[in-house]
C-alpha cells in the first residue's frame, strides 16, 4: 500500500470482498455525502437561487418520470414504484415552498436550502411512531441528494442513461441506486460503508457484479472519470493505477476469464464428490430477471425466492392475482425443478411503510417475518393463495421464515390449511401435495427442531440470521461486524443438531444462507452431512468445483477436527490450512 495519498498517484485501498470477479474502468461517483456549499447571498440574488432550485426540481422531476416509464416498460414495476414515490414527494408543494421560503428568509444558496429543509423534514418523519413515515426519511434523504448533486452540477439519475460502464463509488447505495444498477451498465461498486452481508452486497453477488465494500473514506477522493481496479475477489482496489498496475490486473482479469470458461463446463453437470455423494445445488433468488441466472449457472431449481421485493417500494399492496402472475411465472420457468417460496419475511432491515402497521417493524427483535403475517392474516393469506394457485404449474414448496416454536409453526399451516380449503370451495386447482417446511434461522428453532420435525417436510437453515441472533449482534452495524463469525462454535453446534435431527427424522434439510456460497465452508456444510446447498447464482460453478475436488470422508474428519477447537479464529486457520495443504488447486481461484 502507498504510504501518501496524493490525488494522481496510484493508490492501493483494501475493504471486504462482497462479490468476486477483477475489472478495469471508469468511475461513476455518487455523491451522497458531499460537502454542500453554503453562503450567503443579497437580497437581489434571491430569484437567482429560487430559480436554479426550481429548475433542478424540475430537471429531477423529468429524470425521474422517464426512468419510471422505461422501468414500466421493461414490466419492472417495483423499481418503477421508487421513482413514483419520489415524484411524489417532488410534486408536494409543502416541501417546495418550504424550501423557496428558506431561500429568501436566511438568503442562503439553494444547497444549502435544500439540504437544510430536507433535514428538518428527514427528522421529523425519522422519529414518528408510524413506520410508514420514518421509512419515507429513506426515500427524501434519497431525493434531496439527487436534488443537492444535481445543483452541484453532479446528476445522480445519470446512471441509468450512461452509455460507457461505470465502475460506480458511493458512501453507500439507496433504493433508487440498486435499481439503477440492476438496469444499467455496472461493471462494478466500490462503497465507503456496507459488510459482506447486506442486501447491497448480496445484490452484486446475485448479478455477478464484482463489489468491494467497506473501504472507509479514502475512496471519497474518486472522482467521475478517474480510473479505477477493483479486484472483488480479494477486497482490492487502485485508485489511479499505472500502467504496470493495469498490466497486471488485465492479466488477473484474463486469468479470472480463463477459470469462469473452465467452470461453465460445470453447468449442466450433476455435482458429487469424489466418493460419489450426489450434491443439490440450487439457487437463491429474489427478483424474476434472476430466472436467466438459473439457467446460465447451472442451478438444480431455486431453493429460496424472497418474496418480500414484491411488496417493497411501491405505494400499494400487490393483490392476490399479482402475486400468482409473479409466482406462476417462476414456476413454468424453473420447471421441472423445484421452487421453495418463502413467505413474506419483511421487518428488521427490510421495511415496508406504506403498510403502516405499528409496531417496531425496524427491529430485529420486532415485529417482523412470521410473526407479523401472523398479525395482519388478511396480508397473508393473499400471498397463500397465490402459492398454492401457483403450485398447479410446477413443483412448489412452501417455506415459513422465522419460525421460533410450535405455536407459531402450527398456526402458520391452519392459515395454510384455510387457504387450501377456501380454494378447494371455489374449485380453483392447486397441488394439494405441496410440501411445507420451515427455516430454521433462531436458536429457538434449532434447540426444539426435534419438535417442528414432526410437523414440516423438510428445514432450511438461514445462515445469516442464524449467526447474528446466535451471537446477538446486528449485522447491519459497522462496528459489531467482526463479531459476524459464522465459524463461532455455538453456530456450528446448533447446526449440527438440527441436520442431525432432519437425518433422524427423515425429512430433507438444506442450507440457503451466504455460508453456502462460500467455497471454503462449503466443504464444512458438505462434511457435516448436507446434500442440498442453496446459494447466489453466480457462485455455483465455484462450488460444483470444490464439491468434485473433495471426498465426504475428508470433509467428515475436517468436521471432526474442527469441532475440538475452542475458538472461530482457531477454527478459521484450521479451514484455511487444511484447505491450503490438502486443496492447493481450489485456492489458485477461491
Amino acid at each position: 500500500m502507498t504510504s501518501q495519498f496524493t490525488e494522481g498517484n496510484p493508490t492501493v485501498l483494501s475493504g471486504l470482498a462482497a462479490s468476486p470477479g477483477v475489472v478495469i474502468g471508469e468511475v461513476f461517483r455518487i455523491y451522497d455525502r458531499v460537502d454542500i456549499p453554503r453562503h450567503s447571498i443579497p437580497a437581489n440574488g434571491v430569484p437567482v437561487e429560487v430559480h436554479r432550485f426550481l429548475h433542478a426540481v424540475k430537471r429531477v422531476k423529468k429524470d425521474l418520470r422517464s426512468i419510471r416509464e422505461r422501468l414500466h416498460l421493461d414490466a419492472h414495476r417495483d423499481g418503477a414504484d421508487i421513482f413514483q414515490a419520489h415524484i411524489m414527494m417532488l410534486e408536494d408543494p409543502t416541501m417546495v415552498e418550504r424550501i423557496r421560503s428558506h431561500i429568501a428568509t436566511h438568503h442562503v444558496n439553494a444547497e444549502a436550502a435544500v439540504a437544510d429543509v430536507g433535514a428538518e423534514f428527514m427528522d421529523v418523519f425519522s422519529q414518528s411512531e408510524n413506520p410508514y413515515f420514518r421509512e419515507r426519511s429513506v426515500d427524501l434523504n434519497d431525493l434531496v441528494q439527487q436534488i443537492v448533486s444535481l445543483l452541484m452540477g453532479e446528476e445522480r439519475l445519470d446512471l441509468f442513461n450512461r452509455e460507457n460502464e461505470v465502475i460506480v463509488v458511493a458512501h453507500n447505495l439507496t433504493p433508487s441506486d440498486t435499481v439503477l444498477m440492476r438496469k444499467s451498465k455496472v461493471l462494478a461498486f466500490v462503497t465507503e460503508a456496507g459488510t459482506r452481508v447486506s442486501h447491497t452486497a448480496i445484490l452484486a453477488r446475485s448479478l455477478g457484479i464484482p463489489a468491494v465494500v467497506g473501504v472507509g473514506t479514502s475512496i471519497t477522493k474518486a472522482e467521475t472519470g478517474d480510473q479505477m481496479v477493483v479486484d472483488g475477489t480479494h477486497g482490492r482496489i487502485i485508485m489511479w493505477p499505472d500502467e504496470e498496475q493495469i498490466n497486471e490486473y488485465r492479466i488477473e482479469r484474463e486469468k479470472s476469464y480463463k477459470v469462469e470458461a473452465d467452470l461453465s463446463a460445470l453447468r449442466t453437470v450433476d455435482v458429487q464428490t469424489t466418493d460419489g455423494r450426489q450434491i443439490e445445488i440450487a439457487a437463491n433468488i429474489e427478483f424474476l430477471e434472476e430466472i436467466e441466472l438459473i439457467r446460465k449457472y447451472g442451478a438444480k431449481g431455486v431453493g429460496l425466492y424472497r418474496t418480500e421485493y414484491f411488496y417493497m417500494d411501491r405505494e400499494d399492496l400487490p393483490s392476490e392475482d399479482e402475486l400468482f402472475e409473479d409466482y406462476r411465472y417462476m414456476v413454468e420457468q424453473v420447471s421441472p425443478e423445484t421452487v421453495i417460496i418463502r413467505t413474506l419475511d419483511i421487518g428488521g432491515d427490510k421495511l415496508v411503510p406504506h403498510l403502516n402497521l405499528g409496531g417496531s417493524m425496524d427491529s430485529l427483535m420486532g415485529l417482523r417475518s412470521i410473526r407479523l403475517c401472523l398479525k395482519f392474516p388478511d396480508i397473508f393469506m393473499n400471498q397463500l393463495r397465490a402459492i398454492l394457485r401457483a403450485s398447479e404449474y410446477g413443483n412448489v414448496k412452501i417455506m415459513f421464515p422465522m419460525i421460533s416454536g410450535l405455536d407459531e409453526l402450527r398456526e402458520a399451516k391452519w392459515h395454510l390449511e384455510k387457504a387450501q380449503r377456501l380454494l378447494k370451495e371455489q374449485h380453483i386447482p392447486f397441488d394439494p401435495t405441496v410440501k411445507i417446511g420451515a427455516m430454521i434461522e433462531l436458536p429457538a428453532a434449532a434447540l426444539s427442531a426435534d419438535l417442528l420435525s414432526k410437523e414440516v417436510d423438510f428445514f432450511s437453515i438461514g445462515t445469516n440470521d442464524l449467526i447474528q441472533y446466535t451471537i446477538a449482534i446486528d449485522r447491519r452495524n459497522e462496528e459489531t461486524l467482526p463479531l459476524y463469525e459464522p465459524l463461532h462454535p455455538a453456530v456450528l453446534r446448533l447446526i449440527q443438531n438440527v441436520i442431525r435431527v432432519a437425518v433422524d427424522a427423515g425429512i430433507d434439510i438444506t442450507v440457503c444462507g451466504e455460508m453456502a456460497g462460500d467455497p471454503v465452508l462449503s466443504i464444512l456444510l458438505i462434511g457435516m452431512g448436507f446434500e442440498q446447498l442453496s446459494m447466489s447464482p453466480t457462485v455455483i460453478p465455484e462450488i460444483k468445483k470444490v464439491i468434485s475436488s473433495i471426498s465426504q470422508q475428508d470433509a467428515q474428519h475436517l468436521v471432526v477436527e474442527i469441532m475440538k477447537l475452542s475458538t472461530a479464529g482457531e477454527i478459521e486457520t484450521y479451514i484455511w490450512r487444511n484447505a491450503m495443504d490438502r486443496f492447493p488447486e481450489l485456492l489458485n481461484w477461491v
